[in-house]
């Protein structure tokens, strides 16, 4: 078979000369008309004839010379209606680390600079009676372009449901693929626990403690899991009393931290499963006199400022939230424009060594 014909290969004076040689009824052209002979979609017609920002230069140069030459006029009507779309992209977020949210908007913001969209953001509480009522509200209150989910509500079946049902398309942030290719940016957070763990792994610890995140969150499963499995490579297993429930803010990690303190034999690391947490355990460990990572090494997830803002400065596993807002938005876009090859939709974290991780100063 052929190589397929991309936009940039179409010669627009051929198309209108195609259009004139067959079209001996002399019959008015269509926007079908249009779409067939540049070889597009009618919905990237529609945004030329809209002044659409969605659409290269090249080809929206190159569909209205072919408007032009072969006389097609769009329907006043139609393009009335076209021009009162919503130019709202909506963020939906419950997020507890507020510096996850702010770095996914600026991501977002990225994208929709130089056009005539707008970023609206409806914080929300997942485990609120009114969560989902609240949610249907401002999406159809604000006639939404689309919207970005961010986990946890990302990770809400009913909410992606009512999505679906009110036609409003969506992309979902999550740490494992939950949905159609199209709707989800994944995150991979097992990778990034899985390199914390053969870290410290590597420094020689086999004594370690981990923090685990908010349960309601398919992230703590999954990081979790990855730190387990990364350890197992080494044949190490936490045990039971070495693993708490944490809460993904800079209090539980706080408390957690001295707990962990209190444990007999004490760990010689622990594994955080945010930097919020993490810095709570450093604080915990200045509260007692303790000079981590002397008495204990830290790891953390994420790689917020945080992360470079205590000290020791912490090792931990980054997560490129600005870069994954960029992503959700350009899927966003991806989604409404049949003739616009996807593009990345997934992201790996990478860890960062710091100041806050050594190999034990005392054999476990």
């Amino acid at each position: 078979m052929g190589r397929k014909s991309r936009k940039s290969d179409v010669d627009y004076k051929a198309a209108a000369r195609q259009w004139a040689e067959e079209n001996e009824d002399a019959r008015n052209p269509t926007m079908k008309d249009v779409a067939r002979l540049a070889r597009v979609s009618k919905k990237t017609v529609s945004r030329v004839i809209n002044d659409s920002p969605l659409v290269n230069e090249a080809t929206r140069k190159g569909i209205q010379g072919l408007i032009r030459d072969i006389g097609y006029r769009p329907d006043p009507q139609a393009r009335g209606l076209a021009s009162r779309q919503s130019f709202l992209v909506g963020m939906i977020s419950d997020n507890p680390t507020p510096q996850y949210v702010v770095n996914i908007q600026l991501g977002i913001l990225d994208v929709l600079r130089n056009t005539p969209y707008e970023l609206v953001v409806h914080p929300c509480d997942r485990k609120s009676d009114t969560f989902l009522e609240d949610a249907r509200k401002f999406i159809e209150v604000q006639k939404l372009y689309g919207v970005i989910l961010t986990p946890s509500v990302s990770e809400d079946e009913r909410l992606a449901e009512i999505l679906r049902e009110l036609g409003c398309a969506y992309i979902r942030i999550a740490s494992i693929a939950l949905d159609m290719e199209s709707r989800m940016i994944v995150t991979n957070d097992r990778v990034g626990s899985q390199q914390a763990a053969r870290h410290l792994a590597k420094l020689g610890h086999t004594r370690i403690a981990l923090i685990a995140g908010r349960r309601s969150f398919r992230s703590a499963t999954e990081r979790r899991a990855g730190f387990e499995e990364g350890l197992a490579e080494f044949g190490i297993t936490i045990p039971p009393e070495y693993i708490f429930q944490g809460d993904y803010t800079f209090e539980s990690g706080l408390a957690l931290g001295s707990q962990i303190l209190d444990l007999d034999p004490p760990p010689t690391a622990v594994f955080a499963s945010n930097d919020e947490m993490a810095a709570g355990v450093l604080q915990a460990l200045h509260v007692a006199g303790q000079t981590p990572p002397d008495s204990l090494s830290v790891v953390g997830f994420d790689d917020f400022e945080t992360a470079t803002r205590v000290w020791p400065r912490l090792t931990t596993a980054r997560t490129p939230a600005r870069r994954i807002g960029k992503l959700a938005a350009e899927r966003l876009f991806e989604f409404y424009d049949d003739d616009k090859e996807q593009g990345e939709n997934e992201t790996t974290p990478r860890l960062i060594e710091r100041d806050s991780t050594r190999r034990p100063r005392r054999s476990p």
